[in-house]
């Protein structure tokens, strides 16, 4: 091993939470300009990331970090029925807004997330959807025209409508439940066609918006991502000879060591999707390690910055020109924090691009190679 290198193994193991002497939080030594947006952009292509207005706020160096790395933004849960609409008829839009302004300040668009789920949804939705149809379209209809109308100025991309499209059995969590389509209270209440009538009614109200259907669990090569695959394929065909108007297709990308991932395939997909007439776009990556991984920081960084540079660089090259991770700072992740993807096992995933003293790490250097068109590291994705 060559004595550089030996040294830069020595920081990157000194950086991550818990494990010795910690580099300074932000180091701005270590983070020099360009950020990983300005990177992107050189390609062709716009980097952006999931925030929480909140820390926006409250974390100096959280903020500096989305200053300096994400040229988009887009809400984590400031954007969902739940904080929008918690209350039948009141509209809340403060920490959406809190969004867009702190955006806005710096040159940074947001996009939106999400119009319809079948979570974060209040309480009083879900009791509501089941009152009959005429209820639930009106609904729809009251809260779409609602959020677009507000937003219309400062937001030109929504996910219209997130993850329709059923588990096939073989996935993490599958459907039990008959039929290509996610069982949820939109469903149950207007039908398969409820999607169909989410893009028309977001169309009606802003005709010039890009209107985006958003899943995932597309991205691996396992034979549940295949019928996923085929199931997301479909419905994308079905709205289009149906001229409902869906203008993008956004894969989410909450990828998993464990799953093996194959750049052909994948392409493959993404090129079946772009000959339907939609924009395909990147909108939740993140990487879960594999749980047989040890206590080995800079081998685990590695092998997330491989796939990470695999899944990119196989995406741009299929056509792909927008990616959003879902976060930047590993601490703030949702598969720390969320208790159905976490580890288990005393230790952190580490699949966003800035590690928990908010500095670049291997994957944010594997993400900078494959906008810039690189090769994969051979150093081990040190430099």
């Amino acid at each position: 091993m060559r004595a550089g290198r030996r040294a830069l193994l020595a920081a990157a193991g000194a950086s991550v939470a818990g494990c010795g002497a910690r580099a300074q939080p932000g180091d701005a030594a270590r983070n020099p300009p360009p950020g990983l947006w300005q990177i992107a952009r050189e390609r062709g292509c716009t980097f952006g990331a999931a925030v929480q207005a909140d820390l926006l706020a409250s974390d100096p160096l959280y903020a500096q970090a989305y200053e300096r790395e994400a040229g988009l933004l887009v809400p984590e849960y400031e954007g969902k029925w739940a904080a929008v609409q918690p209350v039948e008829g009141q509209f809340d839009f403060r920490g959406l807004d809190a969004v867009v302004q702190w955006g806005r300040a710096r040159g940074r668009a947001t996009r939106g997330h999400c119009l319809v789920w079948h979570n974060a949804m209040p309480d009083w939705l879900t009791s509501a959807l089941g009152e009959g149809r005429g209820r639930a379209e009106a609904l729809l209809e009251a809260h779409i025209a609602a959020v677009l109308t507000q937003t219309r100025a400062v937001i030109r991309d929504w996910d219209v409508v997130n993850e329709a499209v059923a588990n096939p059995p073989g996935s993490d969590v599958p459907q039990t439940t008959p039929g290509e389509m996610r069982d949820t209270p939109w469903l149950r209440a207007l039908g398969p066609t409820y999607v169909d009538t989410a893009f028309r009614i977001a169309r009606r109200v802003d005709p010039t918006l890009r209107l985006t259907l958003n899943d995932y669990g597309v991205e691996e090569d396992t034979p549940a991502a295949e019928e996923k695959r085929r199931r997301l394929l479909a419905l994308v065909r079905r709205l289009i000879r149906a001229r409902v108007p869906v203008d993008a297709v956004g894969l989410q990308a909450h990828l998993q060591m464990d799953k093996p991932f194959n750049p052909s395939l994948f392409g493959t997909f993404v090129r079946a999707l772009r000959a339907e007439g939609v924009a395909v776009l990147v909108t939740e990556l993140d990487i879960r390690e594999g749980r047989q991984i040890e206590d080995d920081y800079p081998r685990r960084d590695r092998l997330v910055a491989e796939r990470a540079h695999a899944f990119v660089s196989a995406a741009i090259d299929a056509g792909v020109r927008s990616f959003i991770t879902w976060g930047l700072v590993d601490k703030y992740s949702w598969t720390v924090t969320d208790k159905d993807v976490r580890r288990g096992d005393d230790r952190h995933h580490r699949g966003l691009p800035l590690d928990w003293e908010y500095n670049r790490k291997q994957m944010w250097r594997a993400m900078a190679r494959a906008f810039r068109g690189e090769a994969p590291d051979p150093d081990g994705w040190f430099r």
